[in-house]
């Protein structure tokens, strides 16, 4: 693919940067996945929707590319820090279920709310204790670089240089996260194995030269980033909460473990948060927004991913059903104008014009600047929209290549599927609809009383009519 130079924001520089391949014909990137304890929330998927387009539009310049997105089993402690209990190991016990059956469970959750907003970009999915062996050996590698406590085995922080440099923690408070633990040297150490408490016995635990126990967090990306992308390889992502304590210490492993000062990744990059007004985007909250919260409120998943496209990965973005609702009416919007294109022609990438090669050179300068898909949103829309003086065959041609990026199945999704029926709906559609073609009825006969009666019959039972909706004829259950 020509067109622009992709550049892309470096969180280790604070900058950006021409994005230069290590090897063109194999880009790696890496991407730091759930930890399976429960199910993620919209702010977990965020991230993934990130890396979603990140591989996309990799792909849409033209390179080959090897995506690993990570599932944690164990090892992911209540605190990102170091102490507190493994998510993993208390979900377990809260559920009375094995450690093996939360994991299951959760993992299959992830993969189909992943499958419901079309993330496609992922080559492979790695667990972590899978790797376990390969841990040791890791660590066995760093040991010199390490001490050991009662609790296990921990890394010494002053061994590498410019400890910290991705988060910045002199100035982004990332060390005021870290709890104290007994026995470690320096606040900012943590944790590579965990021993088990004596008299304790976990449900994931093995034998080590420290002990028998678990492996910390932050080891575990380390050693599949690098058993499955090489050293160096081209890009980590994650969210933003990633940048103050996971990912600097991902970089001081990888740095003892190369010898060197490479962080592993020559470019680091992180979404920003997805911010929720009523605090309902944590799950130590107990009540959070899950996919399928906004599935029961009669939203399409794919209006969450619109959302989300509407908004540059490194902007905060906030969460409201009124920013869903308007993103589910422009997604609608979309969908009727290509649907019109549909019913004209098929699309035909051997017709060409000048006013449609020049939206999507429009469209690649955006996604190419740090992947603006806000930007690129508007040249899509151009290209859809009726008054455009082209032909339908080569703007659907256009609009196919575009959506290979935005990933919103514009080719394929109609208006049909957009109505997602609320799980509160005590009405069938059937009866809906009846009503409504008779209010329709009412209405052109000028039988205003009639058609009040019947509008007043839906809306007391939690049927809002939409009359005004610039769309068509459309209804929504009021929740």
């Amino acid at each position: 693919m020509t067109g622009s130079p992709l550049t892309l924001y470096n969180s280790l520089t604070r900058s950006l940067e021409p994005f230069v391949p290590i090897d063109p014909s194999n880009v790696r990137v890496y991407t730091c996945g759930p930890t399976v304890y429960n199910y993620q929330h919209i702010g977990n998927m965020r991230a993934f929707l990130f890396a979603d387009t990140l591989g996309r539009v990799l792909r849409w310049k033209g390179y080959p590319t090897k995506h690993i997105i990570n599932i944690t089993d164990v090892g992911h402690l209540t605190s990102d820090a170091d102490a507190g209990d493994d998510k993993m190991e208390k979900a377990a016990a809260a559920q009375a279920k094995s450690i093996w059956e939360i994991a299951a469970h959760y993992t299959e959750a992830f993969k189909q709310d992943v499958a419901r907003l079309n993330i496609t970009t992922t080559t492979e999915w790695t667990v972590a204790t899978d790797h376990i062996p390969q841990m040791i050996d890791f660590a066995k590698k760093i040991e010199a670089d390490c001490y050991e406590i009662e609790g296990g085995l921990y890394f010494d922080t002053s061994k590498v240089p410019h400890y910290g440099a991705l988060a910045r923690a002199a100035t982004d408070e990332g060390e005021s996260r870290i709890d104290p633990v007994s026995g470690k040297r320096h606040p900012q150490d943590f944790a590579i194995w965990r021993k088990s408490p004596p008299g304790e016995q976990r449900q994931m635990e093995w034998d080590s030269p420290w002990g028998r126990g678990a492996p910390g967090w932050h080891l575990e990306c380390s050693v599949m980033s690098l058993q499955h992308l090489g050293h160096p390889f081209d890009i980590h992502t994650g969210g933003i909460d990633h940048r103050e304590i996971h990912h600097p210490n991902e970089i001081a492993q990888n740095q003892a473990f190369c010898g060197c000062e490479d962080s592993g990744a020559r470019i680091w990059m992180h979404n920003n948060f997805l911010v929720d007004r009523g605090g309902k985007m944590s799950k130590s909250a107990g009540e959070f927004l899950r996919l399928q919260t906004l599935i029961d409120a009669g939203f399409h998943p794919l209006a969450y991913r619109l959302m989300c496209l509407q908004a540059h990965y490194r902007s905060e973005l906030e969460f409201s059903w009124d920013n869903l609702a308007a993103a589910s009416v422009r997604l609608k919007r979309l969908v009727i104008a290509i649907g019109l294109l549909r019913n004209r022609a098929e699309p035909d990438a051997t017709e060409t014009s000048p006013l449609v090669d020049e939206q999507v050179r429009l469209f690649d300068a955006s996604v190419s600047d740090d992947l603006n898909t806000a930007r690129a949103l508007t040249h899509l829309e151009i290209l859809s929209a009726a008054k455009m003086n082209a032909s339908a065959r080569s703007r659907l041609a256009a609009i196919m290549k575009i959506d290979e990026v935005l990933g919103l199945d514009l080719l394929t999704l109609t208006r049909a599927d957009l109505r997602v029926r609320p799980a509160s709906a005590t009405l069938t559609e059937t009866n809906i609809e009846t009503h409504l073609a008779a209010r329709k009825e009412a209405r052109a006969a000028k039988d205003f009383a009639r058609s009040d009666a019947i509008r007043d019959q839906l809306t007391a039972a939690g049927v809002e009519v939409m009359d005004g909706d610039p769309l068509g004829w459309d209804w929504k259950i009021d929740v």
